[in-house]
């Protein structure tokens, strides 16, 4: 016997209007300031600030060693910060460790995902916390489970008790986003979630992140993929060798003027001028 997700992904979502935290509506779930990180003699953060807001989707970009993974090392408790401050739900924090920043729902989904290939879907949705009758793993109560969660955020497979190694790269993805969400964080890191994805794939992962933060959760995602931002996101955070160096709406940009944001391309022409 076999549980089936049968939901296929939710309808094109562009053009919907998500209020997070801009100055002009809701509460700031997260605030960074001055954050700074150094390993040795090399400088990797200098000051970063960042906010995010309920329900609102950020983009972190930058070019390679900018600091966009190491900053969200720091807010998901993998490194702690040198100086500066984190701010959750207007509370001041400081974390030590990956279980910290868990506490204050805080969750992250790294590119290499994390799951374990020989394992069904569950059993990785569930790695850990297993649901249990007495000493004894609830293995038709961990099914159903994970069936009902994959249909609320709309992710089909061929059935729950299939094994990662046989889904696609996107179905995966859509596993592990669904994991980091069913800890109920109120803030979600998406590092490189499409990635080496099939163009299809890339818009079911991108409709995701949008039924994730309809449900007010504050998603950072950090992706090199710049029209995924223009489909997903509501404001972007650039960084640029360790800074915060600019931060805008989505809406008031085009590719052009974002990519001069991360090559500081504007910046060159004014200062040589």
């Amino acid at each position: 016997m076999s549980h089936e997700s049968t939901d296929t992904w939710g309808g094109d979502r562009q053009g919907s209007v998500r209020q997070g935290s801009d100055g002009q509506s809701g509460d700031t779930l997260v605030t960074l300031e001055g954050i700074t990180k150094s390993f040795g003699a090399v400088q990797s953060l200098r000051g970063v600030d960042l906010r995010l807001g309920p329900g609102e989707v950020l983009g972190l970009v930058g070019d390679n060693g900018a600091g966009k993974s190491t900053l969200m090392k720091v807010l998901s408790g993998a490194i702690r910060h040198d100086a500066g401050s984190i701010t959750v739900g207007g509370k001041q924090v400081r974390f030590h460790s990956p279980a910290d920043a868990r506490a204050e729902h805080i969750g992250i989904v790294y590119q290499d995902l994390a799951l374990c290939d020989t394992l069904d879907v569950a059993s990785n949705l569930f790695l850990g916390r297993e649901p249990r009758t007495g000493p004894f793993v609830d293995r038709a109560e961990m099914h159903r489970r994970a069936a009902e969660m994959l249909s609320t955020l709309h992710v089909r497979v061929r059935s729950t008790y299939q094994e990662i190694g046989e889904l696609s790269g996107g179905q995966r993805q859509a596993v592990a986003i669904a994991r980091a969400v069913s800890f109920q964080p109120k803030v979600l890191i998406l590092d490189e979630p499409t990635a080496a994805l099939a163009v299809a794939e890339v818009r079911q992962v991108l409709r995701m992140i949008r039924e994730v933060a309809e449900q007010g959760v504050g998603v950072i995602l950090i992706t090199h993929r710049l029209q995924d931002l223009f489909e997903v996101c509501d404001r972007i955070t650039v960084m640029y060798e360790g800074r915060s160096v600019d931060d805008a709406a989505i809406a008031d940009l085009d590719i052009e003027t974002l990519v001069a944001m991360i090559t500081r391309s504007n910046t060159t022409t004014e200062e040589a001028a």
